[in-house]
């Protein structure tokens, strides 16, 4: 299984914008990612997710337009550029990774489709 390392979250005013990462500690080629969140007192939720080859991607209906998911896979690495975020963006932040050997382009967007998860940073979005 491939290691996860969330960074990039932090307090930001409501309008600003965050960058995530996601950090993998081996070869992360060949897994698709998606990102998800957890606010107190909620299940988590799917936020984006994009494919091993990065041609395919897919939003939650309450992020499309203001977050974009991209990837990296030189560096082993795939970001969510979170903008014009809200209160209500508020969580923690995690992201999976998922095996992927047959379709370059299929993205998963249930938790239970991943196997391997990070330890989730901290966004807060003030008003």
């Amino acid at each position: 299984q491939v290691q996860l390392i969330e960074s990039g979250g932090g307090l930001v005013q409501a309008g600003g914008s965050l960058r995530l990462s996601c950090a993998a500690a081996s070869d992360f080629r060949m897994y698709a990612v998606g990102w998800f969140r957890q606010a107190p007192g909620k299940e988590r939720s799917f936020v984006a997710a994009i494919s091993r080859s990065g041609r395919g991607n897919y939003y939650a209906n309450s992020v499309k337009g203001r977050f974009t998911i991209s990837r990296d896979n030189a560096k082993n690495m795939v970001f969510l550029q979170m903008s014009s975020l809200e209160p209500e963006d508020s969580a923690v932040y995690y992201c999976a990774a998922a095996p992927s050997f047959s379709n370059p382009i299929k993205v998963v967007i249930t938790t239970e489709g991943y196997d391997t998860w990070g330890q989730g940073t901290q966004v807060i979005v003030s008003s």
